[in-house]
């Protein structure tokens, strides 16, 4: 059984497409991400999962239902949206029950399932404020309470945590994160943040133009990404993609973290930057017209214009299709004359 089946879904708004034939399936109980950039069709994606909008083509499956055609009240979600959409004039205790009243659910078992989220989110404490008198974390707090006390088996998240400043972002991932475990939902949620995804999702569904580039772990999407687009998504800083010395179809990836200084032979670069973050220093190189990123462990003091040489193992490397963009897992670098091309490019 899958909690969430997208089959060759399509979304057309006139002549411009915003999702181009994507399928994808959530296991029951996983943690999903939609990650891309801005425009790239995920929030799009979201919604017509929720039921908000309509495909142009294609089928949606909730719990192998096909609920493509449903409304939203139909689908058995819930869904937290990114201006966490709270009535000002309502109460916390008011905001969370919302949902249940509409729906008129059997009120004796409003208080149950009040109790269970509020010590879940630990809002206990807050229940007769209004969200005017919240931070912005406990205002995303309501937010999620007024998803859980739904109690269905899917939960739809349309990037909440944007509008919170980065120490909160990052404790507010640690308790989604621990939620969602905790109750075994499945979990699609939509960010532009790689971070985000990296240390949340189960699952990683990269959408880039309206189609899905990967769809992968996050330590695959990390090691072997499908492509340009991919390798340099996924990474801080991204992906060094170089032309690959000697040959015109391929394009050679290194990831800047293992990039080392060498002792002897390797690339001759200049550098440009050097950025120390107390546990590492990024520092950017020319080579030529290409442009290369070390991000080498402590601190290092090289002032623009430091001539240094850098290399790799040649078992870092990953290899690229320079027409497609796409991976090439035929290729390596397996003599010492490529080796000695190389360094000396």
């Amino acid at each position: 059984m899958t909690a969430i089946a997208l089959e060759h879904v399509s979304k057309h708004w006139g002549p411009t497409t915003a999702v181009d034939d994507i399928s994808f399936v959530a296991a029951p109980g996983s943690f999903v991400v939609l990650l891309g950039p801005s425009g790239c069709g995920k929030s799009t994606t979201l919604r017509m999962i929720a039921g908000l909008d309509q495909p142009s083509a294609g089928r949606i499956l909730i719990g192998d239902r096909d609920v493509t055609a449903l409304p939203p009240a139909k689908r058995r979600i819930s869904m937290v949206f990114q201006s966490y959409a709270l009535f000002p004039h309502l109460s916390v205790r008011e905001n969370i029950l919302f949902g249940l009243r509409v729906r008129r659910e059997p009120r004796q078992d409003h208080e149950r399932r009040l109790a269970r989220v509020v010590e879940l989110l630990g809002l206990s404490a807050l229940l007769d404020r209004r969200p005017a008198q919240l931070s912005g974390g406990q205002q995303q707090r309501v937010a999620l309470g007024r998803a859980i006390i739904a109690e269905t088996p899917v939960c739809l998240m349309d990037e909440p945590l944007s509008n919170l400043d980065a120490q909160l972002r990052h404790e507010m991932r640690r308790e989604i994160r621990a939620l969602q475990r905790k109750l075994g939902i499945t979990m699609i949620y939509v960010t532009h943040d790689q971070t985000e995804a990296m240390s949340m999702a189960d699952q990683v569904v990269l959408l880039n133009a309206g189609r899905i580039e990967q769809d992968a772990a996050p330590a695959e999407l990390y090691a072997r990404p499908a492509s340009v687009f991919a390798a340099r998504f996924i990474g801080t800083p991204p992906m060094n993609v170089i032309a690959c010395p000697g040959r015109n179809d391929l394009l050679l990836g290194v990831r800047p973290e293992q990039v080392r200084v060498a002792e002897r032979g390797g690339f001759a670069v200049l550098v440009q930057t050097a950025e120390y973050f107390g546990a590492d220093t990024i520092v950017t190189c020319q080579a030529g017209e290409n442009t290369i990123a070390a991000r080498l462990p402590g601190k290092h003091h090289l002032p623009a214009g430091t001539q240094l040489a850098l290399d790799w193992l040649e078992e870092d490397c990953h290899f690229f299709d320079a027409a497609t963009g796409a991976r090439r897992d035929d290729f390596r670098f397996t003599d010492e004359r490529q080796r000695a091309r190389r360094r000396s490019a």
